[in-house]
């Protein structure tokens, strides 16, 4: 259990700087552009945010695959 808390503490600690980096880092961006969604789209986002917050949920989505089957 202790190993589990210290694991989603980590992740979580790491993805929350990532994602203030991400936002010191577009303060200054220029070039947005709209996602075209199955049915809408959204509103203008910068581009670098629109990868940047897709690179952290792959690394949270990432971070709870386990590839060891006998863990």
């Amino acid at each position: 259990m202790f190993v589990n808390a210290k694991k989603i503490f980590l992740i979580f600690t790491f993805n929350l700087s990532l994602f203030l980096i991400l936002m010191i880092g577009i303060q200054n961006s220029s070039n947005s552009k709209k996602v075209n969604l199955i049915l809408e789209e959204t509103v203008s986002l910068p581009v670098s945010f629109i990868v940047g917050i897709s690179f952290i949920s792959g690394s949270i989505i990432g971070s709870f695959i386990n590839f060891n089957s006998r863990d």
